[in-house]
């Protein structure tokens, strides 16, 4: 009979790492996950947002309002069938008014966006007349100093027309003087007269001394 002796319980042979002092972001690590949130109309419509979301260019997570407004009016549905029929380079103007036609309708229920083209059109009108008025009063104005820069012409040119002629002409003698004198009294004219009578009679009462001196002969 063959003894049997009890088998020593010997330990398992184990593998042993070398326990290493690297940092926990080694090589073998997963990278980090970018998570992307969602755009605010598939945030708000609380669904998941694909990668091609036609609505994620126009209505990003930081403005959730604008699809809200949108959204409130026109419908998700809606919004997304009109961006599906439009070539990419005309959506965002698309998005654009229907924003601004949905924060108008919202203002005023009844005209909506029509309201406010209404009132844009009124002053724009009101402002014509007044630029219509302003050129008015501007070519008036433009008229009447025309005027007044001919009359300063005109009295210029006088002014030297008559400078030049008192130049020219030479200098003025005044006018004769005419004396008047009374007429003769009677008086005086009778004296005239006695005196031209007697002054007369003196020389042909003197005449006969003359005829002496013809009468003799002038060589002798």
């Amino acid at each position: 009979m063959e003894s049997s002796e009890p088998i020593p319980n010997t330990p398992s042979p184990t593998c042993s790492f070398p326990i290493s002092n690297s940092s926990p972001s080694s090589s073998c690590s997963p990278p980090p996950q970018v998570v992307v949130s969602p755009c605010a109309a598939c945030k708000i419509l609380r669904r998941r947002c694909a990668e091609k979301c036609v609505l994620a260019p126009y209505f990003p997570p930081s403005e959730p309002a604008k699809f809200t407004i949108a959204h409130r009016v026109f419908g998700a549905s809606n919004i997304i069938k009109f961006l599906q029929e439009l070539p990419e380079s005309q959506r965002a103007d698309a998005v654009s008014s229907m924003v601004y036609e949905a924060g108008a309708r919202i203002r005023d229920p009844v005209y909506g966006c029509a309201g406010a083209i209404c009132q844009l059109q009124k002053q724009v009108s009101e402002l014509q007349a007044q630029l219509a008025k302003a050129q008015a009063e501007l070519v008036n104005m433009q008229l009447q100093q025309a005027n007044l820069v001919a009359l300063l012409c005109m009295e210029m040119a006088q002014t030297s027309q008559t400078q030049t002629q008192t130049q020219t002409s030479p200098t003025s003698t005044p006018p004769p003087q005419e004396y008047y004198s009374s007429p003769p009294s009677l008086s005086s004219s009778f004296e005239d007269t006695n005196f031209i009578t007697s002054s007369n009679l003196n020389f042909f009462a003197e005449g006969t001394g003359l005829n002496s001196l013809w009468e003799q002969p002038l060589w002798t």
